[in-house]
């Protein structure tokens, strides 16, 4: 994207204040922020999304895609397991990559989901060139959704599946991915699922770790989606709360919980079989997860993820995105009120730098966003 004037900055700037605040001046945006597209050549679906910086980036998807760029999206090559190896099986080559963790250009883990050994965690050191399988399921029973790695320690990382014999089934590396182990409920302690309950693999962002806190967010039992919660960097998992999002049915629930510091969090969902449908698809927290609150003004309809990034305005630090199949929306007063800005399609978002958001989605669209 090109720089920015200053004059058109100001401008800028002086809108996101206006919609921020409620001031009565216009009360709407004079100049709306807009994802520019990057030339992915891909028409996979990539909901898994890793950006390092404004520069490199990650992507994982459909048909055992993975690709990387490292000169801001202007151009991507293709670096999964099924590129890199001559060896490569026709089953690496349709792996359906749902999320993917990335440190640089050289280091990421990425996991594929699916029926028995269909869901696995890759690990690679060298861009993409070779990869290491680090875990092959072997129980039909569980399906693995979301990963996430301590943003003080990488070489600690968790993978969490839906419900296996009454709890979610959590997985954990010390290795940054090389290796990974089973954790027993016994061992966590977290609270049983209700019948139905499920993590959904939408976006990569339904399991969550900040401040040495990690949160799990769930959907699908009645009445509403709940996020699990562990105050101990993981050990144990003995609290559970409802958030403010419905989940009457298997489609509904929490899809994102992001948390910003050790209190303030968002969760984002909805319904992804009724995508347009706006109430009771966000919700906030200050209190850790104690409690959530339905947002005053909801986004624009079902949204599948969600990410924090560095505001423009006041208050400081309570700014976020959302996006979803309908559109785009911004928060900045922590997920109280929510505004839509763009109507593209996009499943996972991740901001970086503060002030640089990337977003991913179906038939390969990759686009960054520049504050």
């Amino acid at each position: 994207m090109a720089p920015v004037s200053i004059s058109l900055f100001l401008t800028a700037t002086a809108s996101l204040v206006t919609l921020a605040t409620g001031s009565p001046t216009t009360g709407r945006l004079l100049l709306k922020p807009t994802w520019t597209l990057t030339p992915t050549q891909s028409t996979q679906r990539f909901r898994g999304l890793a950006p390092v910086s404004a520069s490199t980036a990650w992507v994982a998807g459909t048909n055992g895609t993975i690709l990387r760029t490292e000169d801001g999206g202007a151009t991507w090559i293709s670096v999964g397991p099924s590129s890199a190896s001559l060896n490569s099986t026709a089953e690496e080559a349709s792996l359906e990559f749902r999320d993917i963790a990335a440190w640089s250009a050289s280091h990421a883990v990425a996991l594929s989901i699916g029926e028995g050994t269909a869901s696995r965690i890759y690990s690679t050191a060298d861009g993409g060139a070779s990869w290491n399988l680090g875990f092959a399921n072997a129980d039909p029973a569980a399906f693995y959704d979301c990963l996430a790695f301590s943003e003080t320690d990488p070489s600690h990382g968790m993978v969490m599946s839906d419900p296996v014999d009454g709890h979610f089934r959590l997985l954990e590396t010390r290795d940054q991915g090389l290796s990974w182990q089973l954790i027993s409920s016994a061992q966590t302690g977290i609270p049983t699922a209700r019948g139905g309950e499920s993590g959904f693999a939408a976006s990569g962002t339904c399991l969550e770790t900040k401040s040495g806190r990690w949160y799990l967010a769930s959907g699908g039992a009645a009445p509403a989606g709940r996020v699990f919660a562990s105050a101990d960097d993981g050990l144990t998992w003995d609290t559970v709360t409802e958030t403010s999002i419905p989940a009457t049915n298997s489609s509904q629930g929490v899809f994102s919980v992001r948390f910003r510091d050790a209190a303030h969090g968002i969760v984002v969902g909805g319904d992804f079989q009724d995508p347009t449908r706006t109430n009771g698809t966000a919700g906030w927290s200050d209190d850790g997860g104690v409690t959530w609150n339905p947002s005053d003004k909801f986004p624009g309809g079902y949204r599948s993820g969600a990410a924090w990034f560095s505001g423009l305005c006041p208050p400081k630090g309570a700014a976020a995105v959302a996006v979803g199949p309908t559109g785009s929306d911004f928060t900045f007063d922590g997920g109280r009120t929510w505004h839509v800005f763009d109507d593209g399609s996009f499943d996972a978002v991740e901001c970086v730098g503060g002030r640089v958001c990337w977003a991913s989605g179906e038939k390969g669209r990759v686009a960054r966003l520049l504050f």
